[in-house]
């Protein structure tokens, strides 16, 4: 018997079997153990076993087409590939609670700054994800001069192939009766990987991909037109009390790198984590919402980049930033440079290519970009993602002071950025006692961010930029993603469910404006709506612009805030993993709700598909506003100058 074992690993087809049940079985193990899946039917328990079936015979079949001993060099090859394809997106996974997608593999100049994140997310033990290849790779090196190196006939692969499609077919179609329209509404990668497998997956993703790629060269002007339609339609008109309150006043933006909304007002062992931030929600200028979500996905702080300054969404794949950098936008720097006279900056003390900022700024109409180049870069003073917040603030000073007024200018903390490293030096607060140290860590570098804020609103104070400034402040994304689960249940000291997980992508967002009475907002609202809020705060309407967003201030405001997986909050209804919920009792939803909640998931998905439509068609070139200028690229240099400001 173990002879005759022996004898059928030198063929080709005993090698080709052997290494088809090995990969199939590694990544239903991988896939059911490293990703939150959430199979709960017996089906979507079957058909997360079955999908690496179809999709490994499928690929390891084309090296059967090889001659000699390539063959089995060829089945190693791909088994390689797709282990390493595999490993990538459990790594990718750790922290970020997603899939790789082909845009973000193509973001390559943003993976220098990237060493110590990807560092801490690998483990030893991960050796065991190439278990497989490691076993047929001994296989070939043991029996290579046994390996029969006879030909295979084409039919007979022609024929294994159909079979790999023929379970690939199946597998779509149990898919699709569980999950009707899953490949003509996915929005959420999960459901893609729990129903077709990793690797159909990356199928998937290739189609996806090529497609929104190919929308800008087939959109013409007509395509506008219902997004116009829908924009109009959706407009929420000016509350009167706050319309043109903040008019002329230069517009401080704060970016506030994975600040979460439970950050504020937690105590530590008795101490505040942000007793400066919890001090600004306490002013009496201040306006606090506490039910404002991100809305971000793979492009994380780029996404909240993108959204606050367009009211787009980002895109479902990769970042609208380094794919969509030469599009036309009607971005806030230019609306306010055109309609309002400001000069509008940006201040990160990171290089300037990092998110291709350095080209879509220019699409943006931004003036000044003040990146890594202009400030002093020692390593004491720096962190895996630039410059420490604290020398950041210190050195833009000059910059902020040589800005003729009004201005609008952005500043993008880095300080608190995962893997939340922090000398000992800088921790002011001891480690939280999880056991989970990311989790941990969090917390001493949210105090480090949070006392740098205030020592630059100490200047601003002195300097009276204070009191004819609106600072705007808002958390990026999270900064714990759901893979700490258990950590975030012993901090909050209760269960984490879906819908308590949706409640944690709650970030701050404080406006504060002078002379204008503030106090807590219980609104619902994301990253989505604050360009129309602040337009309309500096008494420029927003009617005639494209946003998907509406006012925060506005009795119109639609309190539904989409994610951009497709699922949903609202005070009432919230949908999340395919689930509809009454956000108030944590309860499914009774079924003579079920009505107004489908239609919260029509306008959730007819938003997100407008504004891609918008994004990868670049339809706002076959739109001008009124009064407003298309952005000249050619404009803008962010090159440093001799005659820029010295320290």
């Amino acid at each position: 018997m173990i002879g005759k074992a022996k004898r059928n690993l030198s063929t080709a087809t005993g090698f080709f079997l052997l290494a088809v049940v090995l990969l199939w079985l590694k990544t239903y193990v991988i896939q059911q153990t490293q990703f939150e899946l959430g199979t709960e039917k017996a089906i979507q328990k079957f058909l997360l076993f079955l999908n690496p079936l179809g999709s490994s015979l499928l690929f390891l079949s084309f090296a059967l087409f090889l001659s000699g001993r390539k063959k089995y060099a060829g089945i190693l090859f791909i088994d390689l590939v797709l282990s390493v394809l595999l490993y990538a997106n459990v790594v990718y996974y750790r922290f970020f609670s997603d899939f790789i997608t082909f845009p973000t593999m193509f973001q390559t100049q943003n993976f220098g700054d990237l060493g110590t994140s990807v560092l801490s997310l690998m483990y030893p033990s991960d050796i065991l994800f190439f278990s497989d290849f490691i076993l047929l790779a001994a296989v070939f090196a043991s029996r290579y001069k046994k390996l029969d190196a006879s030909r295979i006939a084409r039919r007979k692969v022609a024929a294994l192939l159909i079979f790999a499609l023929g379970v690939i077919s199946f597998n779509i179609g149990l898919a699709e009766a569980d999950r009707p329209q899953l490949l003509t509404r996915g929005f959420d990668r999960h459901y893609i990987v729990k129903y077709l497998g990793m690797y159909n997956y990356v199928l998937y993703d290739a189609v996806q991909s090529t497609r929104s790629t190919a929308e800008k060269a087939l959109a013409d002007s007509s395509d506008v037109t219902e997004v116009l339609n829908f924009t109009r339609s959706h407009y929420a008109k000016p509350n009167p009390e706050y319309f043109g309150v903040a008019k002329g006043m230069n517009v401080i933006y704060f970016h506030l790198e994975s600040i979460q909304q439970f950050l504020i007002n937690y105590r530590l062992n008795g101490e505040e984590v942000t007793p400066f931030l919890n001090s600004l929600i306490r002013d009496k200028n201040t306006i606090y919402f506490d039910n404002f979500y991100h809305q971000t996905a793979q492009g994380k702080t780029a996404d909240a980049e993108f959204m606050i300054e367009n009211s787009l969404f980002g895109l479902p794949q990769g970042a609208a930033f380094t794919t969509k950098g030469l599009n036309t936008y009607h971005a806030a720097p230019a609306i306010l440079s055109q309609l309002g006279g400001y000069t509008t900056a940006v201040f990160h003390g990171n290089n300037g290519t990092f998110w291709n900022r350095d080209e879509i700024y220019k699409s943006f109409g931004y003036e000044k970009f003040f990146d890594a180049d202009y400030y002093q870069m020692d390593p004491e003073n720096t962190a895996e993602y630039g410059l420490m917040d604290k020398p950041f603030f210190a050195q833009s000073i000059p910059y902020l002071e040589s800005l003729p007024e009004p201005f609008y200018v952005k500043f993008i903390t880095v300080s608190n950025h995962y893997p939340y490293l922090i000398d000992e030096k800088d921790a002011t607060i001891p480690p939280h006692h999880t056991g989970d140290k990311s989790v941990d860590r969090y917390f001493q570098t949210a105090r480090y961010a949070d006392e740098a804020l205030k020592e630059f609103f100490d200047y601003l104070k002195e300097s009276g930029l204070y009191d004819r400034s609106v600072i705007i402040m808002y958390g990026d994304h999270y900064g714990i993603s759901e893979n700490h689960k258990e950590a975030m249940e012993k901090v909050l000291g209760k269960e984490i469910d879906a819908l308590e997980n949706a409640k944690l992508q709650r970030v701050p967002l404080i406006i504060r404006i002078p002379g204008v009475k503030g106090g807590v907002n219980h609104t619902y609202g994301g990253q989505i709506d604050l360009l129309p809020t602040l337009l309309h705060l500096l008494g420029i309407d927003s009617k005639d612009y494209i946003h998907f967003g509406t006012d925060l201030l506005s009795k119109d405001h639609d309190q539904v805030v989409p994610f951009r997986n497709g699922d949903f909050v609202s005070p009432t209804i919230s949908y999340i993993h395919g689930k509809f919920y009454d956000t108030q009792t944590g309860l499914e939803l009774p079924e003579d709700r079920m009505d107004e909640a489908k239609e919260y998931l029509k306008l959730v998905e007819k938003k997100l598909s407008l504004s891609d439509k918008v994004v990868n068609g670049d339809l706002l070139r076959f739109y001008t506003p009124k009064n407003f200028k298309p952005v000249d690229r050619s404009k803008y240099d962010y090159n440093r100058h001799e005659e820029t400001v010295n320290h």
